[in-house]
């Protein structure tokens, strides 16, 4: 069976419409290949970027020209579905199970309810330092994630609260992590950008941009090791890394691309293009605005991907991951997003267009998802009103068990920072060193 990203294939461009979630994959209302539409939303109205073929059909000719192999895929596996036979043509036309639905719509309600939750918090007192929300975004996490098995890698950014829930993390741990608590994912230690779970395969949350790329790369490699070398048969994990836009101007990212393409890697490598590095537009600070193109660049697939649409999302995510566990290696997916709030929970957010936020509060990726399911009676609004009331309850207990949890003891402060978990200032008594009176005076033997 043929791949919609096949080496014959991946050179074009996969592009999505900036429309609504469609309700069916017929022609007639494509998620592919819209190519009179902007690229990057309200924000290109006095740009104009080359109109590139898309995907041809696998049956076009491979002599044909480019105008007349200029088509519409209506999703990323579009070309493979084309294969099945005429028995199948009317089996359901649906993205989505109810069950698949239902799961990708409470996990971006947690998402958006514990984001919300966090801003309260972080206003009150109860959260200290930089707090990044995802709100907006949603559908890059729970469209990508929720497809992965446990035995998967996801390493984030310090925009990584949502990727924590999504993997798994509960909101417990996610919520006492940010309360600075011991009973946080990293004891309290982590804070909100740098969440980290053994148990659940959460590589850390990264402070720096472009710092976490690295670190997939490695994790993918670890998999490729151990299926390859150490014939571990049965190892087919993937790693997903995810990123901003204003990471794909630094060198880890290129380094991390060629070296994944070089190996075949199973990775993929999430761009959520928000449009917005802090205060610095990303059509100001990139040459070529077109973040997917870098993929072909290196020898890998590169797609664009409506970052509003989970189910849009989905679909890039099974073929990209599909691959990966293949061993047919690495993907670069730009998904175009955009985050509701500031950069972080101390920013006025005044540089933006109000008018491009009104744009985007339109297309909010839950009110999306939530039309779908209705359209296509996959759950009525008593089910979705329950999953509501469900997060609801389960943030505020998150909320509760982080306030009533402990601090960590002083005795904390240097485990873990250095190889030895005792912590370089912890004498061989277990006591700090910094407790000597020697030792402030500069005297003490260390």
């Amino acid at each position: 069976m043929a791949s919609a990203f096949s080496a014959t294939a991946f050179m074009q461009p996969l592009f999505l419409n900036s429309s609504s979630t469609s309700s069916s994959r017929s022609s007639d209302r494509p998620l592919f290949g819209d190519l009179s539409s902007s690229f990057l939303g309200s924000t290109t109205q006095n740009l104009s970027f080359s109109r590139p073929c898309i995907v041809p059909s696998p049956s076009a000719s491979s002599s044909s020209s480019c105008s007349a192999r200029r088509r519409t895929v209506v999703s990323v596996s579009e070309a493979v579905k084309e294969k099945k036979s005429a028995a199948n043509a009317s089996l359901s036309n649906l993205l989505v199970t109810k069950e698949e639905a239902l799961v990708l719509y409470e996990d971006m309600v947690l998402g958006r309810a514990f984001e919300d939750m966090c801003a309260q918090m972080y206003y009150r007192g109860k959260m200290f330092g930089f707090v990044h929300l995802y709100n907006g975004q949603e559908a890059v996490s729970s469209g990508f994630i929720k497809l992965l098995k446990k035995e998967d890698s996801v390493v984030s950014t310090y925009r990584d609260h949502v990727h924590a829930l999504s993997k798994g993390v509960p909101a417990r741990e996610v919520m006492s992590e940010l309360f600075g608590k011991t009973t946080g994912c990293c004891r309290g230690q982590g804070g909100s950008m740098h969440m980290f779970s053994k148990e659940h395969n959460l590589l850390g949350g990264f402070a720096f941009i472009g710092e976490g790329i690295p670190v997939a790369t490695g994790a993918a490699f670890t998999s490729k090791y151990k299926r390859e070398v150490l014939k571990e048969a049965d190892c087919d994990h993937v790693t997903l890394a995810f990123f901003g836009d204003g990471t794909c101007n630094n060198g880890q990212f290129f380094e991390c691309l060629n070296m994944a393409a070089l190996w075949k890697l199973p990775i993929i490598f999430v761009v959520e293009n928000n449009l917005w590095a802090i205060g610095m537009s990303h059509l100001r600070a990139t040459s070529d605005p077109q973040i997917w193109k870098k993929g072909p660049a290196f020898g890998m697939p590169g797609v664009h991907v409506d970052g509003m649409d989970v189910l849009k999302v989905r679909e890039v995510a099974k073929e990209a991951i599909g691959r990966a566990r293949r061993g047919e290696g690495p993907t670069l997916v730009e998904c175009e997003t955009y985050r509701f709030r500031g950069h972080s929970l101390a920013d006025p957010d005044e540089l933006r267009d109000p008018a491009e936020k009104a744009h985007y509060a339109t297309r909010d990726p839950i009110t999306a998802l939530k039309k779908y399911i209705f359209e296509n009676n996959l759950a009525s609004e008593a089910e979705l009103k329950a999953i509501d009331k469900k997060i609801d309850e389960l943030v505020e207990d998150a909320v509760e068990f982080a306030d009533e949890s402990p601090v960590p003891a002083r005795s904390q402060l240097l485990e873990n920072v250095f190889a030895d978990p005792r912590g370089f200032g912890i004498g061989p008594d277990g006591r700090y060193r910094c407790e000597d009176p020697k030792f402030t005076e500069g005297t003490a033997q260390v």
